[in-house]
């Protein structure tokens, strides 16, 4: 974690006077969460961390594991995350991850985040399989065009 230089963000005084961050977490694909958040609980290089809307700005590399936060109306809500950077400055708090599942409660997102796995491992195979037939129509036709020049 590397703290930030600097305060908080203009425009947002809603968030600063209510007591809350603004937390968006985006995906390459979506964007996973945009609300307001009173706390953070996420996992970094070198430990466990938790953001409240008074704390320093920094910047931390995340690992893969459970992303928690508490709603503006302190609801705990959980979400699986893979490797990503968390970034807080002033009241904003970005996350940005390869991969991110959310779920109601620890036992849902176990389901959710087993469903995701096999999806994103079926995509990988059928991915692996494309790029190997490619590999291999290459060497075929390099062997093909080294065989025409040697007649």
């Amino acid at each position: 974690m590397m703290p930030l230089s600097g305060g908080g963000t203009v425009g947002m005084e809603t968030t600063m006077q209510t007591g809350s961050m603004q937390l968006r977490v985006l995906a390459p694909t979506n964007i996973v969460v945009d609300e307001p958040v009173t706390k953070v609980i996420a996992e970094a290089e070198n430990g466990s961390f938790c953001l409240e809307p008074r704390h320093v700005d920094f910047v931390a590399a995340l690992v893969p594991g459970l992303f928690e936060f508490a709603s503006a109306t302190g609801e705990i809500r959980f979400m699986a995350i893979d490797e990503g950077i968390l970034v807080k400055s002033g009241q904003e708090v970005s996350v940005s991850v390869r991969h991110a599942v959310i779920g109601p409660d620890l036992g849902d997102l176990e389901q959710t985040v087993h469903e995701e796995f096999e999806t994103l491992d079926d995509r990988e195979r059928v991915a692996r399989s494309a790029i190997a037939r490619l590999e291999a129509d290459f060497v075929r036709r390099f062997l093909q065009l080294g065989e025409s020049h040697r007649v």
